[in-house]
C-alpha cells in the first residue's frame, strides 16, 4: 500500500512522521512523507530549533506528487498534529485530491489535542477546526480518550460512556475509531495484579476491545505509531478486530524495548521486529 503522511518531522527522536514512517516502511508500505515542522526534536524538551514549514511550501510539496500522477496509487492519507488553520486546509485539500484521484482512499486523523495528565495542551482555536473541518473528511480518527471526550463534549470513563462519545463521533464523519488508551475502573487486572490499559476499536461491523499491561512510560511519538500501524493493518485486513490484536502486540513490544534501553525516546529500529512479528498475542473481545 501507499500512504501519504503530513506529518511533523525530529531529527532528533520520534513524534510524526519521524515514527509513523519507518513502521510502515518496515511493513512493507509505501510513504510519502510531507513534512509540517523540520525541528530537532520534539517540543516536550522545552527547547527546539529548526522551522514550522510554510503551508504554501506543504501544498507545493503535494502538488508535486500530484504532478507525478501517482495520487491514483494511494491508498490512504495521514495526518497527526494540525498547528493552525491554514495547515488544516492544506490537510483538507490534499485529502480531497487523493480521493477524487482513488474513490477508494481513507484518510486517518490523529485528533492531537491532549491527555488526560496535561490536558488540552493546543490552542483554543484547535479543536474547533479538527471538529469542524478535518472530522467531516475523516474516514477513521484515533483519539485518546480525553481527546475523544473533548472533542464529543462528553466525560467516557466507563465502557459504556466511551461507546456513547465514540458513536457521537462517529456522527461527525469518520466511520472508524480507534481510542488509545481507554482506562475505566471495571477494567480487569493483570493476573499478577498489575494494572492494565486498553484500546478500543469500533466501525459498522461492531466494537472491540483488547487489554495489554500498563507500562511505566510516557514516550512521545507512541500515538503516531500507533495510528499508523492500525490504519495499515485495517487497510489490509479490513478487520477492525486483527488491526487492534496487531496494533497493541506492536505498541506494548516497542515501549518494553524502550523501557529496557533506559533511554527517553522510541527505540524504532532495535525493535523493528515488533512490527512484523511481535513476540506477544492479544486476543479482542466483542463488545458490542
Amino acid at each position: 500500500m501507499r500512504f501519504l503522511s503530513i506529518q511533523s518531522h525530529v531529527a532528533y527522536g520520534h513524534v510524526g512522521n519521524s515514527a509513523a514512517v519507518f513502521p510502515l516502511q518496515r511493513l512493507g508500505h509505501e510513504v510519502w512523507p510531507v513534512l509540517t515542522v523540520n525541528f530537532s526534536n520534539h517540543t516536550g524538551y522545552g527547547a527546539w530549533g529548526g522551522p514550522l514549514i510554510p503551508a504554501d511550501d506543504v501544498r507545493a510539496v503535494i502538488s508535486g506528487i500530484e504532478d507525478r500522477g501517482v495520487l491514483g496509487s494511494g491508498d490512504g492519507v495521514l495526518s497527526g498534529y494540525l498547528g493552525g488553520e491554514e495547515i488544516v486546509d492544506v490537510v483538507v485539500e490534499a485529502v480531497g485530491r487523493v480521493k477524487a484521484a482513488n474513490p477508494d482512499a481513507t484518510y486517518t486523523c490523529d485528533p492531537v489535542m491532549g491527555n488526560a495528565t496535561s490536558g488540552c495542551f493546543v490552542a483554543p482555536a484547535i479543536p474547533p477546526l479538527i471538529r469542524e473541518r478535518v472530522l467531516p473528511h475523516a474516514d477513521i480518527i484515533t483519539p485518546n480518550q480525553f481527546e475523544l471526550g473533548y472533542m464529543t463534549h462528553t466525560e467516557p470513563d466507563s465502557l459504556e460512556s466511551t461507546l456513547e462519545s465514540v458513536d457521537r463521533a462517529r456522527e461527525l464523519g469518520p466511520r472508524t475509531v480507534l481510542v488509545t488508551s481507554v482506562l475505566r475502573p471495571e477494567r480487569e487486572p493483570q493476573p499478577d495484579g498489575g494494572e492494565t490499559i486498553e484500546m478500543l476499536a469500533v466501525d459498522d461491523d461492531g466494537a472491540w476491545i483488547v487489554a495489554t499491561p500498563r507500562l511505566p512510560i510516557k514516550a512521545n511519538g507512541s500515538g503516531d505509531v500507533t495510528s499508523a500501524l492500525f490504519t495499515a493493518h485495517y487497510r489490509e485486513t479490513g478487520s477492525a478486530a486483527t488491526a487492534l490484536e496487531r496494533t497493541a502486540a506492536s505498541v506494548l513490544e516497542l515501549l518494553q524495548v524502550t523501557i529496557d534501553s533506559g533511554e527517553r525516546e522510541l527505540r524504532l529500529v532495535q525493535a523493528q521486529e515488533a512490527f512484523v512479528a511481535p513476540g506477544r498475542e492479544f486476543t479482542a473481545t466483542q463488545v458490542r
